[in-house]
């Protein structure tokens, strides 16, 4: 499993010219599968990203969770996050999760994030062609993956 965080002000997801989801402060995730992830892989990232200190504290020091600022989560399902390139130009994507399977564990992903870590989570459409509109803070991205 990897997800991208990026720490944003404010972002939003736009499908068929229509916003579906969008927060203020808090976290875009980029959420990725590979074969052979399980509910466990999403439970221990859950906790990771519920309890990640990198919002600044009155002395400007990345000392906060998205807990203690009381943020809120955009998470967009990413398969492109095992993309391939090694041979040739054209990425292949043979270490993505068959999207079925992706599909469940990506909601199950976000279900722990809101009910265990009490964070508001939005998403995006699973499968859709998806625009981002994101205003970073900081900016400030941290690659995760177990």
């Amino acid at each position: 499993m990897k997800v991208v965080v990026q720490r944003v002000k404010k972002a939003s997801c736009i499908v068929d010219g229509h916003v579906v989801s969008q927060i203020g402060k808090g976290y875009l995730l980029l959420v990725g599968f590979t074969h052979g992830d399980t509910i466990e892989e999403a439970k221990k990232m859950a906790k990771k990203i519920s309890n990640l200190r990198i919002f600044e504290d009155e002395n400007q020091k990345m000392n906060l969770s998205i807990q203690t600022i009381k943020g809120e989560i955009l998470s967009i399902s990413q398969f492109t996050l095992y993309a391939d390139t090694e041979k040739g130009n054209r990425p292949s994507f043979v270490d993505s999760m068959n999207p079925d399977e992706a599909s469940k564990l990506y909601e199950e992903f976000n279900q722990i994030l809101e009910s265990e870590y009490h964070i508001p989570v939005k998403a995006g459409v699973f499968g859709a062609h998806m625009e981002l509109a994101i205003v970073c803070d900081g900016p400030v991205t941290i690659s995760l993956s177990f």
